[in-house]
């Protein structure tokens, strides 16, 4: 074939033949004259400055190209300063008989720089959230701030089990969205409550402490030493029909057991938090998968509202060092402790001043402490706002006390100035003394040398009565 081609071809194939053979000699000639060395020769050779250089704009424009690193540079920039005192974002949670102290906890949280959202699960009737509701809508002052909520399409929420944790999510992400037009309000913290809370300071008080503090800070009490919860948590496997039925179930364990995590490690703590906004958006919109990695894991897990914020922030490296180990909340259990917290009255006076904490919980339904806590803490009268600054009213002079008369906060003045009273030293101490060099790094995130794997049979061991808290 190749013999009859050439005795066929004419001068003119010839010369395009002999043009094409003399390019690819010149070719190869720049090839090997070129100073870049070939692949194998860096085996041998220090490659050379330009090299080097080219090499190393090679891997930088590469990682840039994963979503991961693009995502993760964009959430470590650093935040703007602060030019006003901070903004808090309620979610006040109830279930059915709670609207009332719905109603007298977000009185005596109010700010009209803050947010709020309250939230009545399925199990209160819908007259309830209609009334908890019309109440806002009546309020002069709620009313014109435009900054309180009610869930209108409420959730079934099984308290020890993932609804408390979607519901909770359900809020942030309603704080992020804003007034359902895609802006999300300007708020600093997160801070979940129930109708069982009640504030022991101001949102002044609040105000001016957290206004001195990083605005990345979350408070979460937590520790990685679960003990015997890996036995009677982490391994067995729950179902809460709440997630995908319309009435309430009781939740119900399956036979089969799991091995303890290893993709991530597991940390437990208190379901009451301060969550920053970076965490929140983090959360929600998570730049990697560990929120919904962890999430999904922590739906078959008892009582999760104690674990999974607790473990996306520790597993997370741009989180972890942002934990205060505190809930900030006064919380009494009796000694021995029983299945639920003390309810506070009027005999734990002095245990919670001791505490400095801005929150504590549980009260029973209109307890009388609470009357003292408005009148002496908060300087609220019956059915009033908590007075603070932003009041309008002149008779907020310094050191007045108000328990009763025309409400003083009937207008709103200058939200924007903060008049801190002595809750404020109180939580300054408190505060002072979480982030101080013994208690802030110490206590951050610490992972406790346990056993990595668990034989899924110790879980029919013995295993000591349960401490619960009740998350309403």
């Amino acid at each position: 074939m190749s013999s009859s081609f050439m005795d066929h071809a004419g001068p003119s194939v010839l010369r395009w033949l002999l043009s094409v053979a003399a390019g690819g000699l010149f070719a190869l000639f720049l090839l090997v004259a070129s100073p870049v060395p070939f692949p194998s020769a860096t085996l041998f050779l220090a490659p050379t400055a330009p090299l080097a250089s080219s090499a190393s704009s090679s891997a930088r424009a590469s990682k840039n190209l994963f979503v991961d690193a693009a995502l993760s540079a964009q959430a470590r920039a650093p935040p703007a300063a602060p030019a006003s005192p901070p903004r808090f974002a309620y979610l006040i949670s109830g279930s059915k008989g709670d609207a009332g102290m719905l109603r007298r906890c977000l009185l005596a949280l109010y700010h009209p720089r803050n947010h709020y959202i309250l939230h009545l699960d399925a199990e209160a009737p819908d007259s309830d959230r209609a009334a908890l509701a019309a109440f806002v809508a009546g309020h002069p002052v709620l009313a014109a701030a435009r900054n309180v909520r009610v869930v209108e399409k409420a959730n079934l929420v099984t308290y020890r089990g993932p609804t408390m944790v979607t519901t909770t999510l359900h809020a942030a992400a309603a704080f992020l969205w804003g007034e359902g037009r895609g802006k999300g309000a300007d708020w600093d913290w997160f801070i979940n409550l129930s109708a069982s809370d009640y504030p022991l300071v101001t949102q002044d008080d609040m105000m001016e402490v957290f206004s001195e503090l990083p605005r990345d800070l979350n408070f979460l009490d937590h520790t990685s030493d679960i003990g015997w919860k890996a036995f009677a948590r982490a391994m067995p496997v729950i179902i809460d029909p709440a997630l995908y039925m319309k009435k309430k179930g009781d939740l119900f364990w399956i036979p089969q057991k799991r091995e303890l995590p290893t993709a991530f490690k597991l940390f437990t703590g208190s379901a009451w938090m301060v969550l920053s906004r970076p965490f929140v958006e983090y959360l929600i919109w998570g730049w990697d998968n560990l929120p919904r990695t962890v999430l999904m894991y922590y739906a078959n897990f008892i009582s999760s509202p104690e674990g999974y914020f607790h473990t996306v922030a520790c597993n997370a490296d741009e989180f972890r060092n942002t934990t205060v180990n505190h809930d900030l909340h006064y919380i009494a259990w009796d000694n021995p402790p029983m299945q639920h917290p003390h309810l506070l009255t009027l005999g734990d006076w002095d245990g919670m001043l001791a505490s400095a904490a801005p929150f504590a919980r549980k009260f029973r339904r209109d307890d009388p402490v609470l009357d003292r806590i408005d009148a002496d803490l908060l300087s609220r009268g019956p059915g009033m706002l908590a007075p603070g600054g932003w009041c309008a009213a002149e008779v907020l002079a310094a050191g007045s006390n108000r328990t009763g008369g025309d409400d003083p906060c009937a207008v709103v003045g200058n939200a924007a100035y903060v008049r801190p009273g002595p809750g404020a030293a109180r939580l300054r101490q408190l505060v002072t003394s979480l982030l101080s060099e013994e208690n802030f790094r110490p206590k951050q995130c610490k992972v406790a040398v346990v056993e990595e794997h668990i034989p899924a049979k110790k879980i029919e061991e013995h295993i000591p009565s349960e401490k619960v808290e009740e998350h309403h």
